[in-house]
């Protein structure tokens, strides 16, 4: 079974910088915005190059944008960085 997850922090992103919309993040990166609406809530991963669009789109690496959860216990854990 696979339990990988990919976690984001679009929303969040959106409202620091001048609470832009879902369309207006849609349009920036093209997309549309029921696509945004997935991949905020989760149900839908983003392909690596609109991974990469999303993230220049907040100034911002792809790793501070998107989190990945394998589902398997990892003897050497992410550091949160400072």
């Amino acid at each position: 079974m696979n339990n990988d997850h990919i976690s984001n922090q679009i929303r969040r992103l959106r409202f620091d910088h001048g609470e832009m919309t879902q369309q207006a993040l849609a349009d920036k990166v093209g997309v549309t915005r029921q696509t945004i609406i997935a991949i905020e809530a989760g149900k839908y991963a983003p392909s690596l190059p609109l991974a990469f669009r999303i993230a220049r789109a907040f100034h911002a690496s792809v790793e501070n944008v998107f989190q990945y959860q394998d589902g398997e216990a990892s003897s050497d854990a992410a550091v949160p960085a400072p």
